[in-house]
């Protein structure tokens, strides 16, 4: 009998252009939380869909218990009992947290009905009731009846493990589960994984937080290129090694250094104050020329509030906002791009790509009106030898520039968004979240990019949650907290401590 609940035997996966798998082979314990690492691009997504019905996989075997399994749908996933937790969730909002967890699957109660026989009606109070005691197992604070809307990004990330549980689930995928999580919601996640464990559940964790790995991970699995590149126990491993097998070299610097020195001040916001009365209020900086000005704080800081009405995506009360001494009037963010300022938002697939569109369109989106003949014809050929340019220089793995973008890869994704902006010539970047979802590779070809940029005379500010790469990235970095602007940290002050100290009360 085989000690595996999962053995995916030399699964290969070829799309056109592109050999996305080739002969993986990966073996899962019952309990076990097991963690599928590897830089934007390495095939784990691909091996999960492969698992999960979403992609039928070209070559191999998947052994489940040791049975041989065919998978050709998610129906067929769940009834060998898989499940997928996605990184973008698709909660039903209006309905409850029970409808949510039994959707396609309520339980039916039949009645009479006149003497014409019985009727089928939703039974509410059984799956009421059956939703309760899964949350009650596992240890969740919300209530059956309680609606989507009124909960956290975290309280439905449970609720769709919680559906996982109610179907009897053996295995579990994990697709960047904690990718907007606040730390306290993490450790409330990882208690619910645990308890999983306990009841024989196999975790497949995919992230690319590597300290979170390290903690939370039985077994890792490293893939590059679509190929395996090993499994180790988790505790034999470091953040070095796990670098090294991902990208196949070591990074000797997770954050390369600058030499250039930032110049004079260029763009300035004055008591800028929203007209949320809940949202940022009062705050005035400035950046100066070639300088990464970071923006530190928790979750809720309303930092992304206060860059987005920057960007004339929101509405201010009052405030000023001066760039080379002229006063800007942003209503829309036309404006913004007009006087060389953009925004790549934290919300990539939302907000950031236009998915049914190719790369080159998604890169040269913003900037048309440069390439046009005769005021109305678009020049094809310039826009594709600029894509081109961009797609080399930022190191983007696309099969073509005509390829859909939604087939990409976070961190690729992330990259054409970036080209996006390089393609407009923009003077100043407010990058709000620029790594979040993306592998330790891409993160260093990004930080690079940013360096390049800001050598080049362009200026930076960037939001990041993620507190070593403010203080790693940054040349100043100004810290939010429940939207005021407390402090300011520079040169020796550049502390993890001297953060802390000004994000609490």
């Amino acid at each position: 009998m085989s000690n595996y609940v999962l053995e995916l035997n030399n699964i290969s996966k070829a799309f056109p252009g592109v050999q996305a798998l080739d002969e993986v082979t990966i073996k899962v314990e019952a309990g076990k939380v097991h963690a599928l690492m590897g830089e934007n691009g390495a095939g784990k997504s691909t091996l999960m869909r492969c698992l999960f019905g979403i992609y039928s996989l070209d070559d191999g075997m998947i052994i489940i218990d040791g049975q041989q399994v065919r998978i050709h749908n998610t129906k067929d996933a769940i009834n060998h009992g898989i499940a997928m937790i996605h990184q973008e969730l698709q909660p039903i909002l209006d309905r409850t947290v029970a409808e949510n967890i039994f959707v396609g699957r309520y339980p039916i109660l039949k009645i009479p009905f006149n003497g014409f026989g019985p009727i089928s009606i939703v039974d509410h109070k059984r799956m009421n009731r059956e939703t309760d005691e899964i949350l009650e197992t596992l240890g969740m604070e919300f209530k059956a009846t309680d609606k989507l809307s009124t909960l956290t990004v975290s309280q439905m990330q449970s609720v769709e493990i919680a559906k996982a549980v109610s179907q009897n689930v053996k295995i579990v995928i994990m697709d960047e589960p904690t990718s907007s999580l606040t730390e306290y919601e993490v450790t409330l996640l990882f208690d619910i994984i645990k308890k999983l464990q306990k009841q024989g559940v196999a975790i497949i964790y995919i992230s690319h937080k590597m300290e979170e790995i390290l903690e939370i991970s039985d077994d890792v699995t490293i893939m590059r290129d679509g190929k395996y590149v090993g499994t180790w126990p988790a505790k034999e491993l470091t953040i070095d090694t796990i670098i090294k097998n991902m990208v196949g070299r070591e990074l000797k610097e997770r954050y390369p250094r600058r030499h250039n020195v930032p110049g004079e001040v260029i763009f300035e916001v004055n008591n800028l104050t929203s007209i949320n009365p809940d949202s940022f209020k009062d705050v005035s900086f400035n950046l100066k020329r070639g300088e990464i000005l970071g923006f530190g704080g928790l979750v809720g800081a309303q930092r992304t509030e206060m860059m987005e009405a920057i960007f004339g995506i929101r509405h201010i009360k009052e405030g000023t906002i001066r760039y080379l001494g002229e006063e800007l009037h942003i209503k829309q963010p036309g404006d913004a791009i007009r006087k060389g300022i953009a925004l790549l938002t934290e919300d990539r697939r939302g907000s950031g790509i236009f998915s049914v569109l190719s790369v080159s369109d998604n890169v040269a989106v913003s900037s048309l009106d440069k390439y046009l003949n005769l005021g109305f014809i678009l020049s094809q050929g310039k826009i594709n030898q600029l894509v081109e340019e961009n797609i080399k220089k930022l190191s983007i793995k696309t099969p073509s520039n005509k390829t859909k973008i939604a087939s990409l890869s976070g961190g690729n994704q992330q990259k054409v968004v970036l080209a996006k902006w390089l393609f407009s010539d923009v003077d100043i970047l407010i990058l709000d979240e620029p790594t979040r979802g993306i592998d330790v590779g891409a993160k260093q070809d990004i930080y690079h990019l940013m360096n390049e940029l800001v050598a080049g005379g362009k200026s930076i500010i960037m939001i990041s949650s993620e507190l070593p790469e403010v203080l790693g990235m940054s040349d100043r970095i100004l810290v939010m907290h429940n939207g005021m602007l407390k402090g300011e940290l520079t040169g020796a002050d550049m502390t993890s401590e001297k953060f802390m100290q000004l994000v609490v009360d």
